[in-house]
């Protein structure tokens, strides 16, 4: 499976967003952009291309795609009915590795991929390996029953303990190891800082 090798820190502070929990010490310490000409590079003047670019790039990163799935998950949007920037954040929410890592399950969508690419899951009864599976009402995900002796999931609640919020589209038993999708995200589930009509420009172009 094709990925990104690129340090997730690094990544955060090209995009200046926190892209990783363990990203956002890093950005206090460091708030210049990666590379020799970094802090230059900050106070040049910014087109609207490249706030187009910079967004697309960083939601990109965000759930973990290469350039191709963001694309095709973009066309996809385009043309559905709807708001096609708002379509595109609600199926990357979707998306299987995403809510593991909103139940908490996981402490971040690198490590939720993770867990669903080595088969720790099962969707509807049915073992699954593949984190862009996107999720549907009445969805059921649980643990693999081999998975309980894991030692990840045995220190689940030290790894990734129970997040204070949980989004209104998920239903999710720790004890049990479920997940249950009870709906569909919203936009208010999705990052706040996120302009998704940026994104909707670059592709337009």
């Amino acid at each position: 499976m094709a990925r990104s090798l690129t340090s997730i820190v690094k990544m955060s502070r090209r995009e200046g967003y926190a892209l990783h929990p363990k990203a956002h010490k890093a950005l206090i310490k460091r708030t210049a952009k990666p590379g020799q000409q970094g802090r230059g590079n900050m106070r040049a003047k910014t087109s609207q291309y490249s706030l187009q670019l910079r967004e697309k790039q960083k939601v990109k990163r965000l759930y973990g795609l290469l350039e191709k799935q963001f694309s095709n998950m973009m066309k996809e949007a385009s043309k559905k009915q709807g708001q096609s920037g708002e379509l595109l954040l609600i199926n990357l929410e979707r998306r299987l590795d995403n809510a593991v890592y909103r139940a908490g399950f996981a402490p971040s969508r690198q490590a939720a991929r993770q867990l669903v690419t080595h088969g720790h899951f099962m969707l509807n009864g049915i073992r699954v390996d593949i984190p862009s599976i996107r999720t549907k009402v009445g969805d059921e995900i649980v643990l693999r029953p081999k998975s309980v002796t894991n030692e990840y999931f045995k220190k689940m609640d030290d790894i990734s303990p129970a997040p204070s919020i949980i989004p209104d589209w998920l239903k999710a038993n720790r004890k049990k190891f479920e997940i249950k999708i009870s709906g569909l995200p919203t936009r208010e589930d999705v990052e706040p800082d996120i302009n998704e009509q940026l994104i909707v420009e670059y592709y337009s172009r």
